[in-house]
């Protein structure tokens, strides 16, 4: 496993075509086609077990049953809606803009399949391991923003429209504190490199992760995953008891089965970069004697991210979209704003790395407790506000 690189076996695997008799141009439209279809197809199969996953572990949190007819344990429950999706009229409404419509499914999906490029499943199993790693997500991360919107505006539907309004409220409100929890790794990191970070992770025997270093940072970027993810109880953009599905009701059909795919496809990039950014990525115990331990550690992390993620998106109820832009506004991007600094100062005292790591554990602490409890405070003098605004005064005989 110590010798698998994906760059290297693409090499090889193009040296190969060449040596059967093709051109170096065709052998190399011979990789793309192969390594999409290979891709695509990792990402459908990976995504069919989440679906039937998530459903069955809802139905436990919820005391229901979840997928149990088609199939063993509902196993081909997913496979049958799939189907059903591939089978269903495709419909575009008239009076929407045809190339900005049937283009946003295929851009919410293109911006999470770009993502797995970066992702290190294992010290060399990666795709390409850009030094701009963290960056690339956050752009792609903006481009999948930009397709929902567009679904939302080129529908010709004002229930749709309205739920692209609340994309741009929303997800690029919450870019902004995710931004800083992603970029406080690379700080502490000193690269952008996603592997890179991953390594820096491996000091003193796992003590190195991020998320022991800075807690509330995580908790940050678990929140705001929550909301770029679209679920409970940040799930406005879909709210059907306000606006009817939003975005995407328009769509039917394969194109709806894109967004339905990026979305739990999102979920599973997200975990995969919380793993990454704080709980040390491939690293773990024996994994420099046995490599291939590596992506065990890794999927193992991811699964947990993605259980946590599910669970919380079947036991809480939605917000109220004053309450998720006020969270954002006034509570996030302050603490983010706050902690950066501190991590900044604290990295140039240039102090042992122990300490350095004690000081950040300490700014976390502190400026998390003190920032709940004003937000505490907050809440209470806002519910005493609104009871004497709302409760009528008995006159006195």
């Amino acid at each position: 496993m110590d010798k698998i690189d994906l760059r290297v076996a693409g090499e090889a695997f193009h040296q190969f075509l060449i040596n059967i008799g093709l051109t170096s141009g065709q052998a190399s439209l011979v990789d793309w086609i192969f390594g999409a279809l290979i891709l695509l197809l990792m990402f459908i199969v990976l995504a069919i077990l989440l679906i039937w996953f998530e459903r069955k572990l809802a139905g436990r949190v919820q005391d229901r049953l979840g997928p149990n007819r088609v199939g063993p344990f509902g196993l081909i429950q997913p496979i049958a809606d799939t189907v059903k999706l591939f089978t269903k009229e495709d419909i575009t409404p008239t009076g929407a803009d045809r190339v900005t419509f049937n283009l946003a499914p295929t851009l919410a999906v293109f911006s999470i399949v770009m993502a797995f490029a970066v992702i290190p499943f294992a010290d060399k199993v990666i795709g390409t391991d850009i030094n701009v790693g963290v960056v690339y997500l956050m752009a792609f991360a903006s481009i999948g923003s930009m397709s929902l919107l567009m679904a939302g505006w080129s529908s010709n539907n004002k229930y749709a429209l309205l739920g692209g309004f609340r994309v741009v409220a929303q997800l690029m409100s919450y870019e902004i504190p995710m931004a800083f929890a992603m970029l406080l790794p690379v700080l502490l990191a000193g690269t952008m490199r996603m592997n890179g970070i991953v390594e820096e992770q491996g000091q003193f025997f796992g003590l190195g992760w991020n998320i022991w270093i800075m807690p509330a940072v995580f908790i940050v970027y678990l929140t705001t995953a929550l909301a770029e993810g679209e679920r409970a109880p940040f799930d406005l953009l879909e709210a059907e008891s306000e606006i009817v599905a939003g975005y995407n009701i328009e769509y039917s059909g394969l194109k709806f089965a894109w967004f339905y795919l990026a979305f739990f496809m999102n979920t599973w990039v997200l975990s995969a970069v919380a793993t990454t950014l704080f709980l040390g990525g491939w690293q773990g115990p024996f994994v420099s004697q046995i490599p291939a331990l590596g992506v065990v550690y890794f999927m193992v992390k991811t699964i947990i991210m993605f259980i946590l993620f599910a669970w919380i998106r079947a036991t809480f109820p939605r917000l109220r979209i004053d309450q998720m832009m006020s969270f954002c506004w006034k509570f996030l991007v302050p603490v983010m704003l706050v902690l950066f600094l501190l991590t900044a100062i604290i990295l140039k005292l240039g102090l042992p790395t122990i300490v350095v790591w004690l000081l950040i554990l300490l700014s976390n602490v502190v400026v998390f407790a003190g920032a709940l409890w004003l937000l505490g405070k907050g809440l209470e003098k806002s519910k005493w506000a609104s009871k004497r605004l709302f409760t009528p005064e008995i006159p006195r005989l």
